[in-house]
């Protein structure tokens, strides 16, 4: 399960991206914003990333104006590696050396299409393992010092 969150900026990219899921078979849990009224994007980026945290969903996609707020609120949750990317390269790297869990877009930096491709390329690249492994670790023994 993919969970979604967004702010006002991020809400009319998101509803792409709904279409795209539903469009593709994929389940998610939308954790808000429910309309273009402004609203405070660590609120939902705290809530969905918890749920990933927590094993209630296994991924997400986080949109707000440019993708940077929601990455820095989801990354203060432990076990949340979120990677605000901005073409499929990024996407790609965020998902195979990285096993990023959660993807940020900038609703007010990149076109509707290239975050769709984004999606795609983030949904459907597999973590590398190997090498990225330990430092992935490395990453997950930051959080348990927190």
């Amino acid at each position: 399960m993919i969970a979604l969150a967004c702010d006002h900026g991020g809400f009319e990219l998101m509803r792409e991206v709904k279409r795209f899921l539903d469009a593709g078979g994929y389940t998610y849990k939308d954790f808000g914003a429910y309309s273009e009224e402004s609203c405070d994007y660590p609120e939902t980026a705290t809530v969905a990333a918890h749920a990933i945290a927590g094993g209630e969903c296994d991924r997400g996609i986080f949109i707000c104006g440019t993708g940077i707020g929601m990455a820095i609120v989801a990354n203060k949750i432990p076990g949340i590696r979120a990677a605000s990317c901005h073409d499929q390269y990024t996407a790609q790297m965020a998902r195979s050396h990285n096993d990023a869990n959660v993807l940020t877009l900038g609703a007010r930096v990149i076109s509707a299409d290239v975050a769709l491709t984004i999606v795609e390329v983030f949904l459907n690249t597999d973590f590398d393992g190997g090498r990225h492994t330990r430092r992935v670790g490395m990453i997950n023994e930051l959080d348990a010092s927190r």
